[in-house]
């Protein structure tokens, strides 16, 4: 991967991440991770795993993006809107919520990182996945399942019960979607003649 692009990837990414934090409004929140979607599947196709870039894509940027625009338009917004005037007591414990909530993110992204440097160089050969895994699956997976695409083989053969629960899950989330977007019908006024 061509590490200027990388590093650009990155800072947007990060960039993206902050404004979605900031930003008071839900249509442009909406927008933002849009956009964050959009990115992370580039970043994923860059990274040579097309197949992750392709849901991200069509997941992250196409259909959520749909449903929440949406829901926005089902949703009344004001009613979670903050009122100008705010008891000063409250506007000091709203403060040290967020302070608290800023740190603990930075402490958690902090382990994260830490844990980022116990990891393998990208693409290594020496990794343990391309030590043991990659060459059993290559190796067996055609006489085994009779798919010639190994991903498919892994994903529909081998995991296919992670898979299963996976595609249940957002299987349950689009019901859900559906569900709170179906448009609820005013029962019918009997006119009186």
């Amino acid at each position: 991967m061509n590490v200027p692009l990388e590093i650009t990837f990155s800072l947007l990414l990060m960039g993206l991440a902050v404004t979605a934090v900031l930003v008071k409004d839900f249509l442009a929140l909406t927008l933002v991770l849009s956009a964050y979607s959009g990115v992370l599947a580039l970043v994923f196709a860059m990274l040579g795993a097309p197949d992750v870039a392709f849901t991200e894509a069509v997941v992250g940027a196409g259909a959520s993006t749909g449903l929440l625009m949406a829901l926005l338009r089902r949703v009344d917004v004001r009613l979670y809107a903050t009122p100008a005037t705010v008891h000063p007591g409250r506007r000091s414990a709203d403060i040290r919520r967020r302070i608290l909530a800023g740190v603990t993110a930075l402490a958690l992204g902090s382990l994260l990182l830490y844990g980022v440097l116990a990891l393998p160089p990208f693409g290594s050969p020496d990794a343990l996945p391309h030590t043991y895994l990659s060459a059993e699956y290559a190796a067996r997976t055609y006489a085994e399942t009779h798919t010639p695409n190994l991903v498919t083989a892994v994903l529909a053969d081998y995991r296919s019960f992670d898979t299963l629960i996976e595609t249940a899950v957002v299987l349950a989330g689009a019901a859900g979607c559906l569900l709170i977007l179906r448009q609820v019908r005013a029962p019918r006024q009997v006119e009186e003649h």
